[in-house]
């Protein structure tokens, strides 16, 4: 009897220690452990790239260059687009930005007019327009001009220029840009001016786009309206005091009785007879 209850108090006692193995202390199939392996952890996220499309005639080379002083942390990419596809790289997510020329389709947009392009009439080479540096627009109302839209863009359009069969007006970037050989181009007035923009998605403006258009519009890396000027900068530690501790200079004893009337004022010894 003794032995018997001698091996249940035993037995009692050893579920009270982890060998013991109560019921709850074993996890569960289903649960999952509190601390992932390294190989579950979440990836890094990818850095920041800001990507820039723009179309024939824009040269962004001054504008990469300032990025690069200014930004060092974050690389540019940049690629030409054609006039047809100038707002569906920002659609598609495939640029963040986009030089365009406008008009363009300007809802759920910012954009923000540069500048004005020079226009050209663009004819074939040996053409009478050749002797002149610049044309007006009226001068030239007898010739036929062909549509750059309907003939797939600026250089397919300077190309059937210069088999002869018509004109085309042009901005003065694009026609040199591609340089198509028999055609020549001349200074057109009268014709209403291009204009170059730069545009991005209105819900996606951040600290990284502003700083971009700060660059593109000319401000200085110390303007106030830069993101990176308005970061604040590290206070520098002040200079040690290389002149030591101050020297008082010994008193000297007084040669001369003070003066009585010092601190009375006007007046105050009466001058006249004793």
């Amino acid at each position: 009897m003794a032995g018997f209850m001698d091996w249940e108090f035993a037995e009692v006692m050893l579920q009270g220690y982890p060998g013991g193995r109560y019921c709850e202390d074993v996890p569960a199939d289903n649960e999952s452990p509190q601390n992932p392996s390294p190989s579950e952890s979440t990836e890094e996220e990818a850095p920041r790239v800001l990507r820039f499309a723009y179309v024939a005639g824009v040269t962004p080379g001054k504008w990469i260059r300032r990025w690069e002083e200014r930004v060092l942390d974050i690389p540019l990419q940049s690629f030409m687009s054609d006039d047809g596809a100038q707002l569906q790289v920002l659609r598609d997510g495939s640029a963040d930005l986009s030089f365009v020329r406008l008009p363009v389709e300007r809802e759920g947009l910012s954009v923000i007019p540069l500048y004005e392009e020079q226009p050209v009439v663009v004819a074939p080479k040996g053409h009478e327009i050749s002797v002149f540096e610049e044309v007006a627009l009226a001068d030239l109302a007898q010739e036929t001009f062909l549509d750059v839209a309907e003939l797939g863009g600026a250089e397919m359009a300077m190309q059937v220029v210069a088999s002869g069969a018509g004109l085309i007006i042009l901005p003065m970037s694009v026609a040199r840009h591609f340089n198509v050989k028999d055609t020549v181009a001349r200074r057109l007035t009268g014709a209403p001016a291009t204009e170059i923009a730069v545009a991005w998605p209105s819900d996606s403006t951040d600290e990284i786009i502003e700083e971009f258009i700060g660059i593109v519009r000319g401000r200085t890396a110390q303007s106030s309206r830069q993101p990176s000027a308005q970061q604040e900068k590290p206070k520098k530690e002040p200079k040690p005091d290389r002149r030591g501790p101050a020297v008082k200079k010994p008193k000297v004893a007084q040669r001369y009785a003070p003066n009585p009337d010092k601190g009375r004022g006007k007046g105050s010894r009466k001058k006249g007879k004793r």
